[in-house]
């Protein structure tokens, strides 16, 4: 679970952000980025990791997830994935997350997979964190599937009272 191969770090690199950390539990897709990247592969920290007993040294202002919350199945698994986030994404920072849509696939690559509407799937998140922005896509397979997913933007607040930060017009 994690990054893949998307090509997301090449193009934030390539628009300058300098702090890009993408995490998979394949090495072998982290090799295909790092291989594709060359050079610029020195812009980004590729870690080797589950994210589910992964430890982060710091914090993000921005946490992307397109379809690994999705396979999380059980209770357990949801709530350590929402304790990461909570303690990883600032007050302020962002979450942005897609998963199946409800009417959706119910198995991606042999697997289960839960699926949400943008209510359920901030809900999941609980108090911690704020519904910004949500959106259906269409997104079309290489096979010409089409397969429904839900994104939610959620802002990560601490208390009743939310910080705004630095991310969101007052």
């Amino acid at each position: 679970m994690g990054a893949g191969t998307s090509l997301l770090v090449d193009l934030l690199l390539a628009a300058s952000f300098t702090d890009v950390t993408i995490l998979d539990v394949s090495e072998r897709a982290l090799e295909v980025v790092r291989e594709r990247l060359g050079e610029r592969a020195t812009g980004a920290t590729l870690i080797h990791a589950d994210l589910l007993t992964w430890a982060p040294q710091r914090r993000f202002d921005v946490w992307h997830d397109r379809a690994v919350f999705h396979f999380l199945t059980t209770a357990d698994e949801r709530a350590r994935y929402v304790r990461l986030a909570e303690s990883s994404v600032p007050p302020g920072g962002a979450l942005v997350v897609a998963t199946f849509a409800p009417d959706g696939p119910t198995q991606c690559s042999g697997l289960p997979v839960r699926r949400y509407d943008a209510a359920g799937l901030t809900a999941e998140f609980g108090v911690g964190f704020d519904l910004i922005h949500s959106e259906r896509e269409e997104h079309l397979t290489p096979s010409g599937a089409v397969q429904p997913f839900t994104w939610v933007l959620l802002r990560r607040v601490t208390s009743a009272e939310p910080d705004r930060g630095s991310l969101w017009p007052s």
